[in-house]
């Protein structure tokens, strides 16, 4: 469901970033230009490079998107036809998109009720022989029970890809998302709390072979040009995002420390009003990618907000099981958690430049639209 967003209040201000960003943009953006290497130039490994750095990691692979990143790990992994994937069914589709186009079968479990994040306990409960890899989503920018999901990993066996799409610049137990397991993919779409200006993805793994693996599969499946030693797809990112990427970064700390600010001071302001929120764990952060709450009549809420000025979203009205394009294809049993975090989940405005007055008025209309009618 698309937000909307108001004259005076954005749902993501990506326009005051770019004018903070401005000099270094049109710098990064020219440079592109002036040598004329759209596919694969400079840009590309410097990115990569300073997206491991920051991670801590040996290897970052861009790709087209983040969709994209999920695809290339698991066709990394071998994952085809007679294999199941292990993944939440509140999340968007992509998560199961990707597994469905590897060939494998999409094994949905419940989520957690207060923190929306995979619940380790239905994972347990979902393993079979034929289970391959369990894919967590860190949604909202939270990375899920991860050590537990590692451990009972390793003790079957099978491999873990992080969809942190929406949590790159978290953090848990003080390593970063994306860091995490054995993959770690992320999104570059505008919107994510490190986005480009179109559509780019990352890759993140310790492990030289797949990180070879991925390399290989971005572009074609070549390990040299015309040179063709596994079956690939057109999965690079531009050259231009990369740039676009690597102007940003001036800024990305500030701005994850920021969405702190911003998401903790919505946590007292909503707790303090008695509003139920998504929680977060205090052994690990959000890079609030959404800041999400829960409430009941959720079309009527919305209503009344947007009457006073403020865009709200809704991710995801739908869990994977009620979809009509994956009820069919995906084994799942029963989801009481999920469908009832897609019947009252609402996100509000989130993002680093959200100036306190503005949040004020945010949370007042929220808290005024769920009062009781006497």
């Amino acid at each position: 469901m698309e937000a909307v967003t108001t004259p005076d209040i954005a749902f993501i201000d990506l326009a005051t970033q770019q004018n903070a960003i401005r000099e270094e943009l049109d710098r990064r953006i020219s440079a592109v230009l002036a040598h004329g290497q759209y596919i694969m130039g400079p840009e590309v490994a410097e990115m990569e490079q300073a997206l491991s750095a920051k991670l801590g990691g040996a290897h970052c692979i861009s790709v087209a998107s983040g969709t994209d990143a999920l695809l290339i790990s698991l066709m990394a992994l071998g994952i085809g036809p007679g294999d199941e994937v292990i993944l939440p069914a509140f999340t968007f589709a992509a998560t199961a998109e990707v597994v469905l186009l590897a060939g494998a079968t999409p094994v949905l479990v419940d989520v957690e009720a207060d923190t929306c994040n995979v619940d380790v306990s239905s994972i347990e409960e979902a393993i079979s022989g034929r289970t391959r890899a369990i894919m967590p989503v860190s949604l909202y920018g939270q990375p899920a029970d991860m050590d537990e999901i590692n451990a009972l990993a390793d003790c079957h066996g099978i491999a873990v890809i992080e969809d942190a799409a929406q949590s790159f610049g978290a953090e848990y137990k003080g390593r970063k998302s994306g860091s995490l397991s054995a993959f770690g993919c992320t999104s570059f779409f505008p919107s994510k709390p490190l986005g480009c200006y179109g559509d780019g993805g990352a890759i993140f793994t310790n492990d030289s072979e797949l990180a070879q693996a991925c390399r290989e599969i971005r572009i074609h499946g070549q390990s040299s040009r015309y040179v063709h030693t596994r079956i690939g797809m057109a999965g690079r990112m531009d050259t231009l995002q990369c740039a676009i990427i690597l102007a940003k970064l001036q800024r990305f700390d500030w701005e994850i420390a920021r969405r702190l600010e911003v998401g903790e001071r919505y946590n007292r302001l909503f707790d303090e009003a008695g509003i139920q929120r998504v929680q977060q764990r205090p052994d690990r952060s959000s890079a609030f990618a959404q800041y999400t709450i829960f409430v009941e009549n959720r079309a009527a809420v919305q209503g009344a907000l947007k009457a006073r000025g403020i865009p709200t979203a809704v991710h995801y009205p739908v869990p994977l099981n009620e979809q009509s394009a994956y009820r069919d294809k995906c084994s799942f049993g029963s989801m009481p958690q999920s469908e009832r975090a897609a019947k009252t989940v609402l996100s509000l405005p989130m993002h680093p430049d959200l100036h306190p007055s503005v949040q004020d008025r945010i949370v007042e209309a929220v808290i005024q639209s769920t009062e009781p009618r006497s």
